[in-house]
């Protein structure tokens, strides 16, 4: 039984972050450990609605009021094994996800929402502190599977099918475990050992790691059809969306988000002394509003960028719901700040960059800008600019944080006989099986870029499916299904 009054006495409360001046000098996460009493009265706060609204909200149906009130009475053995038994990987969306959840809180609808997403990260905390975390010894199946891609998606599937008992080997052409996980996301938002710490409990429960293999080049899809009984395709959506129809885009100074992160990422974690994109110094502009480029600005302040402007191409959006067409309990169209805006910067909405400036040698000096209108007409997103208001912005480095447009077409595709679609992604039937006989695919190589709690969703849904067609005994959690859409986000 919950606290029916923790709602009225606690009032919702994150930890504070850690100093600008002192973050700055470092990449450490931004967000200090909770301290445990501040977490168990914000768990307090949860109602434990009669119909929590939370789990629509959530992907993968945490069973969110369950584990608050677990957390509340200091229960963390049983709070833990309550999250793990619908998400593999709190600790990554206590991190990342943006929650939904709490979009969808009850509380949320006349108060500030339950502080869902911090309680998580911190049952995940706790579990790996005091050893918590479980590694069953499954009985082995004699099937195998190969999954391509370590990120979110794959590392799901992955957990979910050692634990069944099946032999799981995971390829990542990167040195490194985790996809975006590992090189995409900076530090100050993810420290890299937390999924470390994953992933050796990952291998203690049997599950193979072969990183630097570009599966497609280095083996072929024949190879893996005469290892394996099942394969699953969890390669991600990397293909960055570009301006390459913007005058200027040739110009040195130019780059896409990944080519800032990635390397930025290495050097933090001591695999390269320097990056070829560097922001010290430099006049930044990021173009885009989103996760991306919050974490290019956060990038570029540790860097020691001398200005940084963020772009994006939409209004200001208000910083609460407004009227009918936001309601309770869908995701809010509302204004989202980061972090990394508390850092520096300025926000610039409601324009687009209608040419990037260069000198004599080819090297990015501005960008010339303008204010625009953007509406959907017939079904089509139409961007409209307002004469006369053009103006230059000094840029000496430009990224473009505006989204991914889907799966990189790579030789393993024609190698089972695959195609993307027309939004480059793959598909799949009602049980996550493409057109190839026995491969499978999941996460945003299938849902086009998504939250990280949606590709683990379809990880452990893509995965009991693949159960499902070694004719395994017993069935796997099945959160999700292969057609189905984001009902709040």
């Amino acid at each position: 039984m919950p606290d029916p009054n923790g709602f009225l006495r606690y009032e919702r409360q994150l930890p504070k972050r850690r100093p600008v001046p002192l973050r700055l000098m470092d990449w450490k996460e931004v967000y200090p450990p909770a301290g445990e009493e501040l977490i168990r009265d914000q768990a307090t706060r949860c109602m434990d609605c009669g119909i929590p609204f939370c789990h629509e909200g959530c992907p993968l149906g945490n069973r969110i009021p369950d584990w608050n009130d677990l957390v509340r009475t200091g229960n963390w053995e049983s709070a833990i094994e309550s999250l793990h038994a619908t998400n593999n990987f709190p600790e990554f969306t206590g991190r990342l996800c943006p929650a939904p959840c709490e979009a969808a809180c009850v509380l949320g609808i006349s108060d500030d929402p339950v502080t869902i997403k911090q309680v998580e990260v911190e049952i995940a905390n706790h579990a790996f502190e005091r050893g918590l975390v479980p590694q069953p010894a499954p009985v082995a199946s004699g099937k195998s599977v190969a999954v391509v891609g370590s990120g979110p998606a794959g590392l799901a599937a992955a957990q979910q099918l050692a634990r069944a008992g099946h032999a799981v080997t995971v390829y990542e052409r990167d040195d490194r475990i985790g996809g975006l996980l590992r090189y995409g996301i900076p530090d100050f938002k993810i420290e890299k050992h937390v999924i470390d710490e994953r992933l050796a409990q990952m291998s203690a429960e049997g599950v193979e790691f072969q990183t630097g293999v570009n599966v497609g080049v280095d083996i072929t899809a024949d190879d893996l059809r005469e290892r394996f009984d099942a394969v699953l395709l969890a390669a991600g959506a990397l293909a960055g969306r570009d301006t390459s129809e913007t005058p200027g885009r040739h110009l040195k100074g130019v780059h896409l988000a990944m080519e800032h992160l990635v390397p930025a990422n290495r050097i933090v974690a001591g695999l390269q002394d320097t990056t070829p994109i560097d922001a010290k110094g430099k006049h930044v502009v990021i173009i885009g509003g989103g996760d991306t480029g919050a974490d290019c600005l956060g990038v570029a302040h540790r860097q020691g960028a001398a200005s940084v402007t963020q772009l994006d191409q939409y209004p200001l959006p208000p910083e609460t719901r407004v009227g009918v067409k936001d309601p309770w309990p869908t995701w809010p169209m509302i204004l989202r700040s980061y972090a990394a805006h508390e850092e520096g910067g300025d926000r610039v909405f409601g324009v687009a960059v209608q040419e990037f400036v260069g000198d004599a040698d080819g090297n990015l000096v501005a960008i010339r800008l303008a204010e625009v209108s953007v509406q959907r007409i017939d079904g089509v997103r139409t961007v409209t600019v307002t004469p006369g208001s053009e103006r230059e912005l000094r840029a000496d480095l430009v990224l473009l944080a505006i989204g991914f447009e889907g799966t990189e077409d790579q030789p393993l595709l024609s190698q089972f006989g695959l195609t993307r679609n027309r939004r480059s992604v793959l598909d799949a039937d009602g049980g996550w099986q493409t057109s190839a006989e026995g491969v499978f695919v999941a996460g945003d190589m299938h849902k086009g870029a998504s939250l990280i709690v949606w590709a683990i969703a379809e990880g452990r849904s893509a995965a009991a499916a693949i159960h499902d067609y070694l004719g395994a005994a017993g069935d796997l959690p099945a959160p999700v299904r292969s057609d189905q859409q984001p009902l709040a986000v």
